[in-house]
């Protein structure tokens, strides 16, 4: 299910993770080649992203809501 990113935080590592309009969190992670999210390095380019759908896996499985700790 596709769901808007409405925030972020960091997790313990220091990754961004984007919360979801669902409750749910999401690593955002630019680690290239293989995850190209540049967007993600800059407050410019969050802020930009936000609205965005991102899958969410966790809607699909019908987890409910994560606690700010959880990603």
């Amino acid at each position: 299910m596709r769901q808007a990113i409405v925030g972020y935080h960091r997790d313990d590592e220091l990754h961004w993770v984007a919360e979801l309009a669902c409750g749910h969190h999401q690593h955002v992670r630019h680690q290239p080649p293989f995850i190209n999210r540049p967007w993600v390095s800059t407050a410019e380019g969050r802020a930009g992203m936000l609205g965005v759908l991102l899958d969410c896996k966790k809607c699909d499985r019908g987890e409910p809501a994560d606690s700010h700790t959880d990603t």
